[in-house]
């Protein structure tokens, strides 16, 4: 008689499944309602941003992000667009270049019927906790990175997220992401060449932040013209933008006395620009028969000032609308990287033959 065999004993139990993290686990860590994680990730009024944020942090680190699928079937509508800027806030109300830029953005955008969500962060990583958050959140379609330094960190984090971003900057700084810049390099070189053309040999610039890229481009290329120009001064001292700054580079270079003192400065931009023409007259210097100022970007302040001040003319407006345009077209799918207009010379009564 046979007998059927006994069948193997069942395999022991695996590990039960990790629990699917819910809007519950995401509340009870940020300590909230489930009403609230929802109005945050929906960008809905209601909450405090320290809330918000709290919220967004409590998702990340759970790993939890709200009804991806619908997400990515809606992803080519856009509402908001992020724009985060490392500048503290008191100086970036006074700089004629981000309030010029901004306001370019916003004419495209408010033509679609879209907001731009600004945010100012105290240093780069607080950006990519940032970008993160919005991205996560569902609060932004895409966002505009400005001030690009070296090796800059965002490039891997919106890639790893898969952002569409539109980058500011020089395609050398910006790693491969869709880039709108302007070309640094010739208006530099233009400036030199024009100042050293009135008979000018000891020329100096009032740079910005020497960490960021577009600095590093333009100081490499006043150096250049420097030596192709043979010139007998260059100067260069780094600031932070600011018209406190500026001034403080001005005195100390005009200080100096005869071969130790330029005959003309260039400056990175406009309020700078404004603060070197004051301390000029402060110190009883002349402008432009004993120092000719060069301003940058040309604002409406270039034009109200005693003398007016020459400047390399940019249309920052324009930069921000052609910026703004641009991620329309990453998020389409078909954006592509291109150079803006080159800064102009427009010479006018702080400039003058060397003394």
């Amino acid at each position: 008689m046979s007998t059927s065999p006994t069948p193997p004993p069942p395999p022991p139990p695996g590990p039960p499944p990790a629990p699917r993290v819910t809007i519950k686990d995401v509340a009870a860590l940020a300590g909230v309602s489930k009403g609230a994680v929802s109005l945050a990730f929906n960008r809905k009024p209601g909450l405090a941003d320290a809330t918000r944020d709290r919220i967004f942090a409590a998702a990340r680190e759970l790993g939890w992000a709200p009804n991806l699928a619908a997400r990515s079937l809606s992803s080519r509508r856009v509402d908001v667009v992020g724009l985060a800027i490392c500048r503290p806030a008191k100086q970036l109300g006074l700089e004629p270049f981000y309030m010029e830029f901004i306001s370019g953005v916003e004419s495209v955008l408010t033509e679609r019927s879209c907001s731009l969500l600004l945010r100012l962060v105290r240093n780069l990583e607080e950006e990519v906790g940032l970008q993160d958050a919005w991205w996560r959140g569902r609060q932004v379609s895409g966002s505009i990175l400005v001030d690009f330094r070296a090796d800059d960190p965002r490039v891997a984090a919106v890639r790893r997220l898969g952002v569409p971003v539109v980058a500011v900057g020089h395609p050398s700084l910006t790693g491969g992401l869709t880039s709108v810049w302007t070309d640094d390099a010739t208006a530099v070189t233009e400036a030199v060449r024009y100042l050293a053309a009135l008979g000018h040999r000891r020329i100096a610039r009032v740079g910005g932040a020497a960490a960021l890229g577009h600095t590093a481009i333009r100081t490499a290329a006043f150096d250049q013209a420097a030596r192709e120009l043979r010139l007998a001064g260059a100067w260069q001292v780094a600031t932070d933008f600011s018209g406190e700054a500026g001034a403080r580079a001005t005195r100390s270079l005009l200080t100096g006395a005869g071969d130790d003192r330029p005959t003309a400065i260039v400056y990175d931009n406009d309020i700078m620009a404004v603060a070197g023409l004051s301390v000029a007259a402060e110190m009883g210097v002349r402008v432009p028969e004993e120092v000719s100022l060069l301003a940058w970007d040309d604002s409406q302040l270039c034009r109200l000032t005693r003398p007016t001040l020459s400047a390399m003319s940019h249309d920052v407006h324009g930069f921000g609308a052609d910026v703004a345009r641009t991620l329309f077209e990453v998020i389409a799918g078909s954006g592509a990287s291109r150079p803006a207009a080159t800064p102009v010379l427009v010479p006018r009564g702080s400039t003058a033959t060397a003394p």
